[in-house]
């Protein structure tokens, strides 16, 4: 009977620490045959099998970001992102002041901010750096009231579940669309503040963002005559009347550009202004120095923190839906591909292979072997036959476990969780390593506690998938319409979904073996 030996708790914790401080060793590629290694700390690699699959329509509401616009990427070409939003009252029944007061709705202004930060010049001017802003050529913009209704239940469920809105839907929303409210030929994301002037009341500065006007008369007929109406009482209500606006995008040329933005902050919000309600010693409303009566600002917001939702249009080359197709679960790929929307993600099977040739699964020899791991890496090199514009390359590679929806080990003990979120877990998933001429060369992705627990802990070898993420930090996962694995990889992280960018790897079948995906091993054999 074989006696398995448990490890102590401080052996794993010295593990641990031995994988951060290898962490920027290099390797040696060795012979892999168990049987004759020696009782020292060589290194060691193992084949890996990856192939890649299109992931299809996946679920858009209740996304922590949300993107729009029109993107063309190098490899795998243009796709354009369609925004729908319900619209709620930021307070029920609201009152738009009295009669008395004279009342008038001045303007209304949505907003929707970029991600940015702020400083100041010499001249102690804000000045704005945009994030999350890709490619810089014009869109056509077009703002509609939509009248679909965006339920919050499942119908089908019996309203037991929360009903889900999925990537593929424009088909349904856009025979939905109402009234066009604003529409922009030639837009393109700025990162000045916008001004609007209010005439003898107020100057409105907003920082960087969709900042529109919308046209009065719509809100004065659609909103400000309804006060006391019981469209208004409650939002329940409200968001059956208003149904929400549908931001429409089409290309204007080859390029175009995307952002990605936090909708919670967005709104429209009315500026209405009232004659003052404060009077003199006389009984006499106040006025200015020309002996006008004083009129007040006010403002009701309407706000974007109910559903939302992401649709998508894309059109995929030939080469590389042919490429993908060529994949093959049980010998891998010569490439892999990832890209982000509902895009394509990379299956990774780790073991599973007899690679000395003595009749063995590779796991189950190490286990038998009982190795130490220092460290565990793959590494993914660019095909850069595929991938030739720096600039549009992405800089994270988000691995996890497809059976249950989760991150790996090795993601919940990385020191560097609370560093912004391009250099965040950049221990367990390494940014894109780039050359002097700026290209990317490869992803190091490490896995050490990962394997560590397979060989040790006897954890199940679960197939891994591989996206692009435009935020490893966030790992909520959203529905698939459809899973791409039998036992599972039926959900995908949600910073995929948002992320505009993709890449080409080199596969386990690559033409150059030097590229080839490998897992490198760091270990100690116990005497």
């Amino acid at each position: 009977m074989k006696v398995t030996q448990r490890i102590p708790h401080f052996v794993w914790v010295l593990v641990v620490i031995l994988g951060f401080a290898s962490c920027d060793e290099s390797f040696t590629t060795l012979d892999t045959d168990l049987i004759d290694q020696n009782y020292t700390t060589p290194d060691t690699v193992f084949s890996v099998r990856a192939y890649s699959r299109f992931v299809g329509p996946v679920q858009t509401n209740n996304q922590l970001s949300y993107k729009l616009g029109h993107y063309n990427d190098p490899l795998y070409g243009p796709h354009t992102a369609d925004f729908l939003t319900q619209v709620v009252l930021s307070a029920n029944n609201p009152a738009f002041s009295v009669d008395s007061l004279n009342p008038s709705l001045e303007k209304v202004i949505l907003t929707l901010p970029y991600y940015s930060t702020s400083d100041t010049d010499d001249d102690d001017n804000t000045v704005y750096d945009l994030d999350s802003v890709y490619g810089s050529e014009p869109i056509k913009l077009s703002i509609y009231e939509s009248n679909y209704f965006l339920r919050d239940f499942d119908p089908a469920t019996g309203f037991a579940d929360p009903q889900q809105y999925f990537s593929n839907q424009r088909q349904d929303f856009e025979p939905q669309l109402g009234e066009l409210l604003v529409e922009i030929p030639e837009f393109v994301a700025s990162d000045l503040a916008d001004e609007f002037i209010i005439e003898d009341l107020d100057t409105l500065s907003f920082a960087p963002g969709i900042n529109l006007e919308l046209p009065r008369e719509f809100f004065q007929e659609k909103i400000w005559d309804q006060q006391d109406q019981e469209v208004l009482l409650n939002n329940n209500n409200f968001k059956n009347y208003f149904r929400g606006l549908y931001f429409k995008v089409e290309a204007v040329n080859d390029n175009g550009h995307q952002i990605i933005f936090d909708p919670t902050q967005g709104k429209i919000s009315m500026y209405y202004s009232a004659e003052t309600s404060t009077f003199d010693d006389s009984g006499n409303q106040s006025t200015d120095d020309d002996g006008e009566i004083i009129r007040e600002l006010f403002t009701y917001d309407l706000n974007f923190s109910a559903i939302k939702v992401n649709v998508f249009q894309h059109e995929w080359p030939t080469e590389v839906i042919d490429d993908v197709a060529q994949g093959d679960s049980i010998q891998g790929a010569q490439t892999l591909y990832v890209d982000g929307n509902d895009g394509i993600a990379t299956i990774i099977e780790l073991f599973g292979n007899d690679d000395n040739q003595n009749g063995l699964d590779d796991l189950q020899e190490l286990r038998d072997e009982g190795w130490l791991v220092n460290e565990a890496n793959l590494i993914f090199y660019v095909d850069q036959d595929k991938i030739t514009n720096p600039s549009q390359e992405p800089e994270r590679l988000l691995v996890f476990d497809t059976k249950n929806s989760g991150i790996l080990a090795d993601y919940s003990i990385d020191l560097t969780s609370n560093l912004p979120p391009i250099d965040a877990i950049t221990n367990h998933l390494g940014r894109l390593v780039r050359g002097s001429d700026d290209r990317g060369e490869y992803y190091k992705i490490k896995l050490t506690a990962h394997v560590s627990n397979l060989i040790n802990r006897d954890s199940t070898n679960v197939s891994l998938g591989m996206v692009v993420s435009q935020n490893v930090s966030y790992v909520g996962f959203f529905d698939m319409e459809a899973p791409l694995l039998p036992d599972g990889f039926d959900r995908i992280p949600g910073g995929a979904i948002v992320a505009p960018q993709g890449t080409a790897l080199h596969g386990n079948l690559a033409a150059d073996p030097e590229k080839r995906l490998r897992l490198e091993l760091y270990y100690t054999k116990p005497e």
